[in-house]
């Protein structure tokens, strides 16, 4: 077996005693830890509903997509957010189809929320 070089050995004491301090460290946060503040914005839905909510009536899917894109500078997928708009209008959740492809919220229209 070859002997240890004194290189070697201050290598091996050094990455030791660095794990040994991150082992007593990790023990000093042991309480609960912070929450991450999330990074993500406004679902979807919940651009599409500001945007009905400043509107003073129902909204054609075209139009919706425009103003989402003159107001927060992001273009949604059309099929994905018809999709999505009409999987709530069949829950009876936040929206109303008033028309082909024309939504407007639930609360306007006479309906529970």
């Amino acid at each position: 077996m070859n002997d240890l070089t004194r290189e070697e050995l201050l290598n091996i004491l050094e990455k030791m005693v660095c794990g040994q301090l991150r082992a007593v460290r990790s023990l000093r946060r042991v309480g609960p830890r912070p929450e991450r503040r999330s990074r993500k914005g406004k679902s979807n839905i919940s651009i599409v509903e500001d945007i009905l909510k400043a509107h003073s009536g129902p909204l054609h899917i075209n139009e919706i997509l425009q103003k989402v894109a003159q107001r927060y500078s992001k273009k949604l997928n059309r099929e994905s957010l018809v999709s999505a708009l009409t999987k709530k209008v069949l829950d009876e959740q936040t929206f109303c189809r008033v028309a082909r492809n024309t939504f407007d919220l639930r609360e306007r229209q006479g309906g529970p929320r």
